[in-house]
């Protein structure tokens, strides 16, 4: 898939990608052709470079800027920027305050638009809809059954689940998917299967009592870490829906009327995949923020995950959409 349409830029495909970047206190600007951020160090400015053709998306949190010229060059390379607070949360645009998920998307008249056109084929019928998020539901239970089990940085980092109480809980919850009558019904049992996991990944690290808590400045470190991390996800999940063209309204589990719905369909592929045991791993070795922010990417990139999400949304498109026609 061509990206990045009239720039002088080597393309490389968002799913090859291997940047993600969260940054704070810092000014984004373009110095000598290239997008840089720059940070003061007592009365010196030192320059990084962003390498923007290897980059999915940039987090910008608190005490940032970003100069036209750097946006344009963005832009151009297909990066998708969100403005956040601190530490990654809450996740606003610069025009919309206070949304959970809103993202400058890059603007192309170039996009592709055969998965735009199989997505709306299905999108309007409620029954058509409800399968597509079915599927959804499955790939996620596929992904967390393989990496919690097969995957080796979570076998190295100590992640020792219990095995025959993840498969038993996965296969409980496949059997509900796929009896569930309606996108309500569905919600709640993705919701029921995340405290399952919750439960489970807390006795894989010895965390103790755990309580999925609201954000908030007195959470627990795993709940910290577990709204962190998920804004990496939803990173990642706006950067898939963009390759293909989708727009983000066009959810299939999490609102019809939910304008970034279709970002957090995406990004749930994943979230309890990665994102959850590196959240109590993390929070069990008293991680800093960026030690976290920098393993979940790590994880992120070695699970291929935005490969998954892609690949997810074309065959869930093809799927539905050519039975809808």
């Amino acid at each position: 898939m061509s990206e990045a349409e009239g720039s002088n830029l080597k393309s490389i495909l968002h799913s090859k990608r291997a940047n993600l970047y969260y940054l704070e206190h810092c000014r984004v600007l373009v110095n000598g052709g290239r997008v840089e951020f720059v940070t003061e160090e007592g009365r010196r400015s030192v320059y990084w470079n962003i390498p923007i053709a290897n980059t999915t998306t940039v987090l910008l949190g608190t005490g940032t800027s970003l100069t036209q010229a750097a946006m344009r060059e963005l832009a151009k390379a297909g990066v998708l920027v969100g403005f956040c607070g601190g530490g990654g949360t809450p996740l606003f645009a610069a025009n919309e305050v206070d949304v959970e998920v809103a993202w400058l998307s890059p603007q192309s008249e170039y996009r592709p638009t055969e998965y735009l056109q199989l997505w709306v084929k299905f999108w309007f019928d409620d029954a058509q809809r409800l399968k597509a998020a079915k599927a959804f539901q499955v790939a996620r239970l596929d992904r967390v059954r393989r990496l919690w089990t097969d995957a080796r940085w979570l076998r190295e980092t100590g992640f020792a689940v219990d095995v025959r109480a993840l498969q038993t809980a996965l296969d409980e919850s496949l059997r509900r998917i796929q009896g569930v009558p309606d996108n309500p019904n569905l919600l709640a049992e993705e919701a029921r299967l995340s405290k399952e996991l919750f439960k489970l990944a807390a006795r894989a690290v010895s965390y103790g009592d755990f309580v999925r808590a609201k954000r908030g400045i007195g959470a627990d470190p795993a709940n910290r870490f577990l709204d962190h991390g998920n804004y990496l996800a939803y990173g990642l999940g706006a950067t898939a829906t963009w390759v293909l063209g989708l727009p983000h309204g066009l959810a299939v589990l999490h609102g019809k009327t939910r304008r970034g719905g279709l970002v957090f369909d995406v990004a749930d592929l994943i979230k309890d995949a990665t994102i959850l045991p590196q959240a109590f791993l993390s929070a069990m070795r008293g991680d800093e923020e960026q030690t976290f922010r920098s393993a979940c990417i790590e994880a992120l990139t070695q699970s291929e995950s935005l490969d998954f999400m892609i690949d997810t949304l074309k065959a869930v498109a093809e799927r539905v959409g050519l039975q809808a026609q």
